[in-house]
């Protein structure tokens, strides 16, 4: 009996080599991405979220801090209008975790989805942001050296080097900073210098060699720039 099936047995097991084979080689293929489906991002969702919140968790307007639109009136407060998709999805994820620590934006952000952070942050995008202005006159022609060449006696290197010549920065690494409030823009530098603010080597690194006047004579020179 064994001999007068041995032809099918060794047919089965030729046909389920082939295809598990076929699976192999289809594997092999599959692009590395393709285990992790990019997130749908619905900009119009995240707009309803940032202006209304979620009271049914407890989650404040993100409005009543980062004012209509994401152009804050509070100076302690960033607008974050017109800001790179990219860079604020990875800010909300930081706040989410150890990078950036801070008690507010640390207990919103952890109530939030990946998908909700996505959302937020694309329908900020789209909005525009409203421009700002230098305000110390004295200080002004500092904060522009500063900005545009750097500071190469203490290795400080040109704002402008990563955040471009108008402010508009580099999508996901580097912000735009173009307007934004001097008050929100020192306190950054301030926690940078600090090492309150750990998502950023580069800036830790060049905050800790400037001087408390340098860094508001160039975060009053970057809220006049459009």
């Amino acid at each position: 009996m064994n001999r007068a099936f041995s032809p099918f047995v060794k047919s089965l097991l030729v046909a389920l080599l082939a295809v598990a084979g076929t699976a192999s080689a289809a594997e092999e293929k599959k692009p590395a991405h393709a285990e992790a489906a990019a997130p749908k991002v619905d900009a119009a969702k995240g707009g309803t979220l940032f202006e209304n919140g979620d009271t049914a968790r407890g989650l404040p307007a993100c409005v009543s801090c980062h004012g209509a639109g994401g152009n804050s009136t509070i100076t302690v407060n960033p607008k974050l209008a017109g800001q790179h998709e990219g860079y604020l999805y990875k800010q909300l994820v930081n706040f989410s975790g150890p990078e950036r620590n801070q008690p507010v934006m640390t207990t919103f952000a952890k109530m939030l989805t990946d998908e909700e952070k996505h959302n937020i942050s694309a329908w900020l995008a789209t909005q525009a942001q409203k421009p700002g202005a230098a305000k110390n006159k004295d200080t002004v022609e500092l904060g522009k050296k500063i900005y545009r060449g750097g500071i190469a006696e203490k290795n400080v290197p040109a704002c402008a080097s990563c955040h471009g010549a108008a402010g508009a920065g580099i999508p996901v690494q580097y912000p735009r900073i173009a307007g934004q409030h001097q008050d929100y823009t020192v306190a950054q530098l301030g926690l940078f210098k600090a090492d309150g603010r750990k998502n950023s080597a580069q800036m830790t690194t060049i905050a800790k060699r400037m001087s408390d006047e340098e860094m508001k004579a160039v975060a009053d020179y970057v809220a006049g720039l459009k």
